[in-house]
């Protein structure tokens, strides 16, 4: 019997929805088990199983959690890897701090911040422990962290390393590039590791003369070698490594923009880190484990540090996707929960996850300063939109949130008390648990007052933000901040 064609055709669209629903059901059960928020794994649930179509291509994209890739890569580098790790650990233990630990019922421990907290707590997260003999010098805006970055590779007498989520062809590129061939020329060892999606307007003309002088270029792909389309992983980290003496963390990328050179923006605020000493050493481990995934093979370097005399303690915690816990949003939590006396906070995206916004909300309660310093004017339109959404959240509960008015301010920065820290981690959801970061938290009271120095001279260039600011808009505009706010463990 022969069914009509129009039959044939409503049978075969109607067996092809059914297949793309049964694909979202199969998918959704797949974020069930793999996604680590309940709004995240909620928001995907409902979008596969409601909206198959548009949301399958979007969890194939965005769906993961964890790096899987990453983590078989080390482990397929076991051996080489392990040589590594032992021979860096090596290095830092004669520096190494280890909190004290009660002997009995009566024997309080440590009453230092750093030893009892940040080297207890956060310590076991990192991969190499807290170390003394350390010097930190904050490096306020580009045109700073460019002049000592640039300076330090002009003096490099073996090893380059070099990581940055952002590398444009414009003119501090162009001036970065001369300095890395430079030091080439000089006979030192050159590394370029970039991010892919990051600098993804990059062609093979900015890299080719680095090649052709014999420096080592690689990508950061976020991608597992069994889904391709898996692009949500970033290399967010901002590092140059010089003979493993010195190196550089923090906010800056490798393009004019950071110069504040980029109308759009105008004046563009950010904060990097010099570092020497000890901590050195986990810089650059964890660039090695970066340029291990990118290209297979593990470089020759010094793991010797030098301790600085009178010295800070310091820690180096690098975080992303292949970590067993979520170690950057633990360290965010214990430096909330930890402050007693001011928790000042600086970050370009505040989009934090109901824990956090807990820990802020009780940690004003408790009578600590807790300010929340964020850009007037945002680089991302969905992100801007959604912090507004956030100021019920926590004014109410004595959170003061201060609206950076000169230009972009793209640091990220938290001073919890004495402890200071500088990276590369926004306060939001990619950065908490999508995101490789890299985070510096140092102790001492210059370093301390340095930053207080800082961010008070900042936050005279904000703008205080109240309750009304959110209420007082339209009604369409604070809907489309709570519906970006939706968004935001998707992200």
């Amino acid at each position: 019997m022969e069914f009509p064609a129009w039959l044939d055709w409503t049978l075969a669209v109607s067996l092809t929805f059914a297949a793309i629903e049964i694909a979202g059901i199969a998918l959704a059960i797949d974020a069930v088990m793999r996604n680590r928020t309940p709004q995240g794994t909620i928001a995907w649930v409902v979008s596969l199983v409601l909206l198959p179509v548009a949301a399958i291509p979007f969890y194939l994209v965005f769906g993961n959690r964890r790096f899987n890739g990453y983590v078989k890569a080390l482990r397929r580098g076991q051996k080489s890897m392990r040589s590594l790790w032992e021979e860096a650990h090596a290095a830092v233990e004669p520096f190494a701090i280890r909190p004290r630990q009660p002997q009995g019922p009566g024997d309080a421990p440590a009453d230092d911040d750093f030893e009892a907290g940040v080297c207890a707590t956060i310590g076991p997260l990192a991969a190499l422990p807290a170390t003394r003999g350390n010097a930190a010098q904050i490096l306020i805006d580009g045109e700073a962290t460019f002049e000592a970055m640039l300076s330090a590779i002009a003096q490099a007498k073996r090893d380059v390393l070099v990581q940055f989520y952002i590398v444009r062809d414009d003119g501090i590129g162009r001036r970065f590039r001369d300095a890395l061939l430079e030091a080439r020329r000089r006979g030192c060892a050159v590394r370029l590791l970039y991010d892919v999606l990051g600098s993804s307007q990059l062609d093979d003309t900015y890299f080719a003369p680095l090649r052709e002088a014999g420096c080592e270029v690689a990508g950061f792909r976020g991608s597992d070698k069994g889904n391709r389309f898996q692009i949500q992983f970033r290399n967010h980290r901002k590092t140059v490594v010089v003979d493993g003496e010195i190196a550089f963390v923090g906010g800056v990328n490798v393009g004019d923009e950071y110069l504040g050179l980029d109308s759009a923006f105008g004046p563009w605020r950010d904060t990097h880190l010099e570092l020497r000493g000890p901590c050195v050493m986990a810089v650059q481990l964890a660039w090695c484990e970066d340029w291990h995934w990118a290209t297979g093979s593990i470089p020759e370097l010094r793991w010797s540090p030098t301790a600085v005399e009178g010295g800070i303690s310091g820690l180096v915690l690098p975080s992303g996707p292949a970590d067993e816990f979520e170690s950057c949003t633990l360290m965010f939590l214990h430096l909330i929960g930890q402050a007693k006396r001011r928790l000042w906070i600086a970050t370009p995206y505040f989009v934090p996850d109901p824990g956090i916004i807990a820990a802020l909300q009780l940690a004003a309660k408790r009578g600590v300063d807790v300010r929340v310093m964020i850009p007037e004017k945002g680089d991302n339109r969905l992100v801007w939109l959604s912090m507004f959404s956030y100021y019920p959240d926590v004014i109410p509960a004595g959170v003061r949130v201060y609206r950076y008015m000169k230009g972009f301010m793209h640091q990220k920065v938290v001073l919890a008390d004495d402890v200071a820290a500088v990276g590369t981690a926004n306060f939001d959801n990619r950065s908490f648990r999508i995101n490789f970061e890299m985070t510096v938290l140092s102790e001492g009271p210059d370093v301390a007052e340095a930053m207080a120095e800082m961010l008070h001279r900042d936050f005279e260039r904000c703008h205080g933000a109240s309750l009304g600011d959110f209420e007082r808009r339209p009604w369409w505009f604070r809907a489309m901040s709570r519906a970006a706010r939706l968004a935001a463990p998707v992200q």
